[in-house]
C-alpha cells in the first residue's frame, strides 16, 4: 500500500486526479486489511463481499488490485459540510532540501484531493478554499464526481503567493460556516500578526469540528544547516546572513517553544492539532481525517 502513498512516489506521477485515486483506494485496501489487527476506525463506503450481495456493487478495480471482493455502500446524504481550507502563501513554496523532496504547496494538493475522493465517496458535500492575499479562490460544497473534478482544477493551477490575508479581509467569508461542517486547514502556520490561528477561532463555532493540519518540512524540525547560511524569507523577501553553527543552538529550543504555544491556543480554543511533515507518507494524514470523520458524523 505505501507505495502509492509515499509523496517521494507521487511527486514522479505528475497526475492529480490518478494520485488521489491511487492514495484513497491504497488506502482503504490497507484499511480493511488493518481492520483485521484491532484497528477501531471503518470506513463506510466499502465492505468485504457477502453471500446475496449483489455482483453489481463489487468495485472490480479494488478487486483487480488486490484479488478480494469489495462491495460499495448505498451512497447517503451527508448533514455535515466537509471543508478543505489550504494556506496558499508563498512560504508553503518551500521544499527540502533532499533531491527527492517535493514543496509543502505541492504535498497539500496530495493531500487534499485523496481526502476529497475518500469524501465524495462517503456522499459529503465537500468545499473548498485556498488562502493568499490577492490569491483568494472558493468551491462552494458540493457532491458527486464533478464537484470532485472542480475541486481539482482549483489544485491544478495553484501556486503559492504573497502572505495569508488579515483576519479582517476574510470576515465576509465566514457566512460559509454558518451550518454543520468539519474543517481541516492546512498551513505552515508562518503567521505575522497571529492572522491563521485568529481566523481559526472565527470559524471556530458550536456547529463545527475544527482541525489545524501543521504542515512542516524535514529541515523545519532538523536544523542541518553548517557555517555562513543566507535565509530567505519568502512572503517578505527580506533576507538575513547567518551563522548556522550559532542558530542551531536556539533553533530546536525556540521552535518547539513555538510549538507548544499554538498547540495550546488552539486547544483552549477546542481547535484539534495535528503536526506533520512532508517526508511522511500520507496515509498518517488520512487515518487522522478517518478519525475526525467519524467523530463529527
Amino acid at each position: 500500500m505505501e507505495k502509492f502513498i509515499d509523496p517521494r512516489i507521487l511527486a514522479r506521477i505528475k497526475d492529480l486526479p490518478l494520485i488521489a485515486k491511487c492514495v484513497a483506494e491504497g488506502f482503504l485496501f490497507g484499511l480493511q486489511e488493518s481492520r483485521q489487527r484491532g484497528v477501531g476506525v471503518e470506513f463506510s463506503q466499502y465492505r468485504p463481499y457477502e453471500t446475496g450481495d449483489e455482483l453489481s456493487r463489487i468495485d472490480w478495480k479494488l478487486f483487480a488490485r488486490s484479488d478480494r471482493y469489495f462491495v460499495h455502500e448505498a451512497e447517503r446524504e451527508s448533514e455535515i459540510d466537509v471543508w478543505f481550507l489550504l494556506d496558499s502563501s508563498a512560504s508553503m513554496a518551500q521544499k527540502s532540501e533532499s533531491q527527492e523532496s517535493i514543496d509543502k504547496l505541492t504535498y497539500s494538493k496530495y493531500l487534499l484531493a485523496s481526502l476529497a475522493y475518500l469524501s465524495i465517496q462517503q456522499g459529503d458535500s465537500v468545499g473548498f478554499m485556498n488562502f493568499s492575499k490577492q490569491n483568494f479562490e472558493i468551491v462552494p460544497p458540493g457532491n458527486g464526481i464533478k464537484q470532485f473534478q472542480r475541486l481539482l482544477i482549483h489544485l491544478s493551477s495553484l501556486e503559492a503567493k504573497n502572505y495569508f490575508p488579515d483576519i479582517q479581509e476574510l470576515i465576509p467569508y465566514l457566512h460559509y460556516f454558518q451550518r454543520p461542517s468539519l474543517i481541516f486547514l492546512i498551513s505552515d502556520f508562518s503567521q505575522h500578526h497571529n492572522e491563521i490561528s485568529q481566523f481559526l477561532g472565527k470559524i471556530n463555532t458550536s456547529l463545527s469540528e475544527v482541525v489545524a493540519i501543521h504542515l512542516n518540512s524535514p529541515e523545519d524540525a532538523d536544523f542541518t544547516y553548517r557555517g555562513a547560511v543566507r535565509f530567505k524569507d519568502l512572503e517578505t523577501r527580506e533576507e538575513v546572513l547567518v551563522n548556522a553553527n550559532e542558530a542551531a543552538k536556539y533553533y530546536s529550543m525556540a521552535r518547539e517553544e513555538y510549538i507548544k504555544e499554538l498547540k495550546t491556543e488552539l486547544m483552549s480554543k477546542n481547535i484539534g492539532y495535528a503536526n506533520f511533515n512532508t517526508g511522511q507518507p500520507l496515509d498518517y494524514v488520512l487515518m487522522e481525517y478517518l478519525k475526525q470523520r467519524k467523530r463529527a458524523g
